[in-house]
């Protein structure tokens, strides 16, 4: 894949410098779901996270050149694939626990988003680099799943993984537009910025549509700060993501940014005294081997 220079950047490995890049995504996408976690309202906490940083990238408009054509073009794709994406979430988060969804589509999401790379974009992952990156997204579910049984009907679990399935397979329909989106434009930021200023609506206009105007107003108010801390979150892991998807294959950043599940666990067992226990501990030796054959496969 051919990479594109960015000034001060074209003096670093690029190899290395997308590693930086996915594992700063993965980090700051763990403190995002800290944040949405902690405000018990998962809905009314990600509309806040989403107006937040648009809020905070407004200001980068007036330094970024205005898209070109093809890279409104392309706008008009991803918006809507990052609509899906948010309605899958929501239906999905409320039909299953927590536990029960993220892991499904957190862990699936790399490989679709591999084979959509490899059948749109082109780029193509060595066998080696495949077998690793079948390993770490494995190893993610198993990572991710509680130690207890899921509550609820079959039937209300099957339609939970359905959308959980849905939710992974919109991550990366979004991600191969949006690589396409960095690449297109007079610059990556061109792309990044009008995508936060924008992305917003979408949830939002969910949320109230879900929730009606006082609930709505209610459930921001009450997600008012974590939310403002996932939007600064999100607003530095999705830009780490997207300058990452100009620099290198888009499988490969995707791969590193589901780190953010054993990130997450581990934040929580530092900071919060949660479980960790010995198969989340062997999952996660798996998961940093299957990334070790991804990196150098």
């Amino acid at each position: 894949m051919r990479a594109r220079s960015w000034g001060w950047t074209t003096r670093l490995d690029p190899t290395l410098f997308a590693f930086a890049l996915g594992l700063g995504s993965a980090v700051t996408l763990a403190g995002a779901n800290t944040f949405v976690k902690a405000a018990k309202d998962i809905l009314g906490a990600r509309a806040v996270m989403a107006f937040t940083s648009a809020i905070l990238m407004a200001p980068a408009a007036f330094f970024t050149p205005l898209p070109n054509q093809q890279t409104w073009m392309i706008l008009s794709l991803s918006l809507p694939a990052h609509w899906l994406y948010q309605t899958a979430l929501v239906r999905a988060l409320s039909r299953g626990d927590l536990s029960l969804v993220f892991p499904v589509m957190r862990g699936s999401a790399p490989l679709l988003t591999a084979i959509a790379a490899s059948l749109v974009l082109g780029e193509h992952l060595s066998p080696l680099a495949i077998t690793g990156l079948t390993i770490a997204s494995l190893a993610t579910i198993v990572f991710a799943l509680p130690e207890r049984n899921f509550g609820g009907s079959r039937k209300v679990r099957n339609s939970a993984l359905l959308w959980a399935m849905a939710t992974g397979a919109c991550v990366a329909i979004y991600n191969v537009i949006d690589a396409q989106g960095v690449r297109a434009g007079p610059s990556q930021w061109s792309f990044i910025v009008w995508l936060f200023l924008l992305d917003w609506i979408g949830i939002n206009t969910i949320a109230y549509l879900t929730r009606g105007h006082g609930p709505f107003i209610a459930a921001a108010r009450a997600a008012l700060w974590p939310g403002i801390g996932a939007g600064v979150c999100s607003l530095v892991s999705f830009s780490m993501a997207l300058y990452g998807f100009s620099i290198a294959p888009v499988a490969y950043i995707s791969a590193m940014r589901e780190t953010a599940v054993v990130i997450a666990a581990v934040l929580g067992w530092w900071f919060l005294k949660e479980g960790f226990g010995a198969r989340r501990t062997f999952a996660a030796v798996i998961l940093a081997s299957g990334l070790a054959l991804l990196q150098f496969g």
